[in-house]
């Protein structure tokens, strides 16, 4: 899986081929559908968004995308970022606050189309080649008129575009593959990153495709494997580096996974 945002706000989607590709969304995004058909699938929704709809799609979602062109056509869609950042200015300008039971309410909308959209859609090719970053002074503005227009559309999107019931949770990925080695109890993983153990778990599983518990033996194994043989360090070391608690378990693990021991790995 990987994630379809890098460092900009919109996102021009051309393709002359059908592709299939998994994500996860980090932020709330506008799909502009132009040309061809974009097919996403979630826990809870499959949805075939057609050229001239709008889509609004909900953060924190495993999403699988399928881009496909039609009646000789290209694919084409612009892909419109919220950045929370903004959403939460924005908030707290207004004085914006929503009930946090109202965090599961909403999920994905079909937008009306009208004129607003239709001149906002327009401009969104500028940003879209430009790929201006998102603290840019005009991000900040297009991201400022796209709240403008969603609330004046629809006004029940306030509870939609602010509902920050989980800030705390940070970006899974990124923190285990920076923390993976200290040897903690899973609870204390999912303390850190905001989370539930249960949900820690069921979010690892979207994000990795794994149990956590296996997934941190595995990755353990191969970055000893990698030091052992590539940096020449002793397994008797780099047991602990990686987050074993014993060198036995890990020497029997190394065995069981590569087929010789750890020692060997290093002739």
């Amino acid at each position: 899986m990987s994630n379809i945002f890098s460092d900009a706000i919109v996102y021009s989607l051309n393709t002359d081929k059908q592709t299939e590709y998994d994500n996860i969304l980090t932020e709330h995004v506008l799909l502009f559908q132009l040309s061809g058909e974009m097919t996403f699938e979630t826990s809870e929704q499959r949805i075939i968004a057609q050229p001239g709809q709008i889509y609004l799609v909900r953060k924190h979602q495993f999403v699988k995308a399928t881009k496909k062109p039609t009646e000789g056509q290209d694919y084409n869609a612009y892909l419109f970022i919220l950045k929370e950042d903004v959403l939460r200015q924005y908030a707290l300008e207004k004085s914006i606050v929503v009930p946090h039971q109202l965090q599961t309410q909403f999920k994905n909308f079909l937008l009306s189309n009208n004129r607003l959209f239709d001149s906002l859609g327009s401009s969104l090719s500028f940003h879209a080649r430009e790929q201006l970053k998102p603290d840019h002074p005009l991000s900040i503005l297009k991201i400022r008129e796209m709240i403008e227009i969603l609330l004046y559309t629809n006004p029940k999107l306030q509870d939609f575009l602010f509902d920050f019931s989980q800030p705390h949770k940070i970006d899974l990925e990124k923190f285990m593959l920076a923390n993976y080695k200290f040897n903690v109890g899973m609870e204390h993983f999912a303390m850190l990153t905001g989370r539930s153990l249960a949900t820690f778990k069921r979010d690892f599983k979207k994000v990795f495709g794994d149990s956590p518990g296996k997934w941190l033996h595995d990755t353990r194994l191969k970055e000893a494997h990698y030091q052992i043989q590539k940096n020449g360090k002793k397994p008797s070391s780099v047991f602990l580096e990686v987050g074993f608690e014993s060198f036995a378990h890990f020497s029997n693990a190394f065995k069981v996974k590569y087929g010789y021991s750890p020692k060997s790995a290093a002739i």
